[in-house]
């Protein structure tokens, strides 16, 4: 009894959850961009998050020049679907409404390297990776062992060695990139202005300035304030009511 009455509740908060992003869809068609916004953000009250959901409300907030949620909305798109084209698009779109122009400082050595590499996929797609060479391992293995002739055991042999090497590759990567995705915390400034400090206090001396809708990294906390780091490497401490971290 108590399974179906979970059932039960589970197919009802799905279905209002479709319900609210179908109204929001509505809306956004009709023009109504305070409706559509306030319907997708009911389902993500009921803590339903998806792709698409964050794509549609970056869209409603993008309509109504609210550059931060817009800017905010995409970048969640974004960490859900990292390689979504719209999203990826809609967010240059929408960034181009910033007053910030912060320059992009591009890392260099061996770390960069690694980075490059295995920022190609996400650390799940690595993930699928392993699984899928080391089914293939198993397959080389098993005509490794039935083999008759020296010949197909020395293929089959080599392909083992050579799936060992891949399968740590992609193992490692997936690490590698699983630890990036934890330790990275981008936030987006959600005030008009705010002033970044020299140190985590009010009388600390205003460093530099940042405008609504720009992309900071949150490096420390202490207390209120939070140290951020730009795409330039600029460095300073901004009040945490003034940005919202994206993850």
């Amino acid at each position: 009894m108590k399974n179906i009455l979970y059932i039960l509740l589970l197919s009802t908060q799905v279905f209002f959850a479709q319900n609210g992003f179908e109204k929001g869809n509505a809306f956004y068609e009709k023009g109504k961009y305070e409706e559509a916004v306030t319907a997708y953000e009911s389902v993500l009250k009921d803590n339903k998050h998806s792709s698409e959901l964050y794509f549609n409300l970056g869209n409603a907030y993008y309509k109504l020049n609210k550059v931060a949620p817009s800017i905010y909305n995409y970048e969640k798109a974004l960490v859900l679907n990292p390689n979504d084209s719209e999203s990826i698009n809609n967010l240059k779109f929408a960034q181009k409404r910033t007053i910030d122009e912060i320059k992009v400082v591009p890392k260099v050595g061996f770390g960069k390297l690694v980075r490059d590499f295995t920022g190609i996929y996400h650390y799940n797609t690595w993930a699928w990776i392993s699984v899928g060479l080391a089914t293939s391992f198993l397959l080389f293995f098993l005509g490794y062992y039935f083999s008759q002739t020296t010949v197909s055991k020395r293929i089959f042999f080599f392909g083992m060695v050579v799936l060992i090497f891949l399968i740590l590759i992609s193992v490692l990567s997936a690490i590698f990139e699983k630890s990036h995705f934890d330790t990275e915390k981008p936030a987006i400034v959600f005030a008009e202005i705010a002033d970044a400090k020299s140190e985590p206090r009010n009388g600390g001396q205003a460093i530099f300035m940042l405008h609504e809708g720009t992309k900071v990294y949150v490096e420390e906390i202490i207390g209120k304030w939070k140290k951020v780091q730009l795409t330039d490497g600029t460095e300073g401490w901004i009040e945490s009511s003034a940005i919202k971290e994206v993850k």
